[in-house]
């Protein structure tokens, strides 16, 4: 696979971590289109994970994913150490994974439930996350 000299879309990304979450269980994968009310960044692939294992496999399973596809790692990365929402940066698109208690308490859907919720198409050319 080639890589486009411009550099990957925010849509690349958000779409190679949002099937790299779902290959490997992720629950509840969802891209929120979050840039018209949020300055920061222009996508959030949020997904969720029943132990903090599964967190921590998503989590790197993206990273190594969307660096295969893409080319691009994260920024910065944080929440590691605890397994309860690790955050991947990458600029114009932050990946949220949570353990699953952690995703309820937040409900990051709920804040932004006004914004658009982007498809994506996973391995297998079905629609996934809508």
């Amino acid at each position: 696979m080639s890589i486009d000299p411009r550099g990957p879309s925010a849509e690349d990304i958000a779409g190679a971590a949002a099937t790299a979450a779902d290959g490997k269980k992720g629950e509840g994968t969802v891209v929120l289109r979050v840039g018209p009310v949020l300055a920061i960044c222009e996508l959030f692939v949020v997904t969720s994970a029943s132990n903090p294992r599964l967190v921590r496999t998503l989590a790197e399973e993206v990273e190594k994913v969307v660096r295969e596809r893409t080319g691009s790692s994260p920024l910065r990365v944080e929440g590691m150490r605890d397994l309860q929402w690790v955050l991947l940066d990458y600029g114009d698109v932050v990946v949220h994974v949570f353990h699953d208690e952690a995703r309820r308490f937040y409900d990051i859907e709920r804040l932004y439930r006004d914004v658009e919720r982007v498809a994506w198409a996973d391995g297998a050319g079905r629609r996934a996350g809508s």
